[in-house]
């Protein structure tokens, strides 16, 4: 097993797949310290704790050594509209023990006057991440605590390195230097990877992560990149960390600029901090203006340029090459999915590992796959971009392009009777899909008649309920810079 790059995503392929091979094969990684990597997925969504756990990593040795902090959802500032801010919340909204879905309880509510952004009392990690604390959810469905979801913040370069500490632990093998020749059998199969020292590689089965190069899957079996820039018009970011100037919170910022959005990620020790924007809308000089205005504290580092095309590869698996991370396609970081496209197809990876004759059926699946995987997570991005009022040439161009038919749908569907339609296998579920339907404007008409069995005010007696319970809970929990404290034992965190 040969994979073809370092940094996040060939880090943790070497992770997982040492971790399953055993004695069965293999596992070399070639990379080299010239080639640069994107690193910045700092900010991660909840099914980060699947492959920490799967690869064996302790929790709290973990957040030492990636200098993370904790991550309850992501608010999102000036979209819809200059001045107007709302969170989507890691969890689920209301009580697990309420039978009836929440979104309807609240539709149904609003024909008493409750306010469009109210919703944000009924999110225990919204409550939770806007007071600054944090707990670890629980187990009992009969806890406020059950309702609450979390990720990480963390630096993605030490991921990495902490990953490949890991790796060549168990045995993993890695090759410096770059790829300057293939060979490939006459059935069309890689054979060989030769490098610029003079090392030839040879493999059953070659994994991609050489970033957007993508010099397997694109380069060499010639596999063309999907272009989005339809619904996506930014192409480009600027990068840059700057200090902490207090204590980290526990959420992710995104702000809507004029010519595209910013983000704000806290870790323990510094703030990462990027503008996504279009070159077409806005000069790179005009950019730097931009970002380094709107930062928190001194800046770390020179920022950072970053040029990229959104959009998929139409096969991620050909013959006996399999892509990961960017080679297999890009979206912005917009809700954090970047790291969480590289497990995914890790697990999918895993769970369709080929024998020697069954390799064309597992590519198809595998295909199939990542295919409804990054159509799904586009879908919900494209969301942010095109319901918004604001005046901007770049936001003109989202909100009159046409959006894709299964997210019309999904819009349709959830204005006129405030169902959310949502496929089994879809990555953001119903607290997602609510909190930017609703924060985008996206205001239901009508909900589950079913609930007309239950009288107006036992309907709201039950949100007055859950929402004292909730609030409740959020002042029981400690700050989250004292969790850190406690896990991270530094002395380089601030006191409130």
């Amino acid at each position: 097993m040969a994979i073809l790059g370092g940094g996040t995503a060939g880090w943790m392929c070497a992770a997982a797949l040492s971790k399953v091979s055993a004695r069965l094969f293999d596992v070399t990684l070639i990379e080299s310290d010239e080639i640069g990597i994107i690193g910045v997925g700092e900010a991660t969504i909840p099914t980060i704790h699947w492959f920490n756990q799967f690869v064996g990593l302790d929790p709290d040795e973990f957040m030492r050594e990636t200098r993370a902090s904790f991550k309850l959802g992501i608010e999102f500032v000036d979209w819809y509209s200059p001045g107007e801010r709302y969170f989507h919340p890691f969890g689920r909204y209301g009580l697990a023990t309420d039978p009836v879905a929440f979104h309807h309880r609240w539709i149904r509510s609003r024909e008493a006057g409750r306010s469009r952004f109210d919703f944000e009392n009924f999110a225990l990690a919204t409550l939770t991440a806007r007071a600054g604390r944090f707990a670890l959810p629980s187990t009992d469905p009969k806890s406020p605590l059950s309702s609450l979801g979390y990720a990480f913040h963390f630096d993605a370069s030490l991921y990495a390195k902490y990953l490949r500490r890991l790796s060549e632990g168990r045995g993993v093998r890695r090759v410096e230097g770059k790829v300057t020749r293939i060979d490939r059998a006459d059935n069309g199969d890689i054979t060989v990877l030769h490098t610029d020292k003079g090392e030839t590689i040879g493999a059953d089965l070659f994994i991609d992560c050489s970033g957007m190069r993508a010099l397997l899957i694109g380069g060499e079996c010639g596999v063309e990149l999907e272009d989005w820039s339809e619904w996506f018009p930014c192409d480009r970011a600027l990068t840059v960390p700057c200090a902490l100037v207090r204590p980290p919170e526990p959420f992710t910022r995104a702000t809507a600029r004029a010519a595209g959005w910013q983000w704000r990620i806290p870790l323990q020790h510094r703030i990462g901090n990027g503008l996504v924007y279009g070159s077409g809308y806005l000069s790179d000089d005009e950019a730097t203006v931009t970002l380094l205005g709107n930062l928190d504290g001194e800046t770390l580092a020179d920022p950072r340029l970053i040029r990229f095309r959104v959009g998929r590869r139409a096969l991620s698996w050909v013959r006996n090459v399999v892509a990961v991370g960017l080679s297999s396609g890009f979206l912005e970081p917009l809700e954090s999915t970047s790291i969480h496209l590289i497990q995914s197809a890790i697990a999918k990876l895993l769970s369709l590992f080929p024998a020697r004759d069954t390799i064309a059926m597992s590519a198809q699946q595998f295909n199939r796959l990542m295919r409804d995987e990054y159509d799904g997570v586009r879908d919900f991005l494209i969301l942010h971009y095109h319901s918004t009022t604001r005046n901007e040439p770049l936001w003109q161009h989202c909100r009159h392009t046409a959006v894709p038919d299964s997210l019309h749908y999904k819009i349709e569907q959830f204005t006129r009777t405030g169902r959310l339609m949502l496929g089994t296998d879809e990555l953001f579920r119903d607290a997602s899909w609510f909190s930017v339907l609703v924060g985008q404007n996206h205001l239901p008409r009508d909900y589950n008649p079913l609930l007309d069995a239950e009288s107006t005010a036992a309907n709201a007696q039950v949100l007055s309920e859950q929402r004292r319970a909730l609030a409740s809970a959020v002042a029981a929990m400690p700050m989250h810079f004292e969790i850190l404290k406690r896990i991270v034992n530094t002395a380089s965190m601030q006191d409130a």
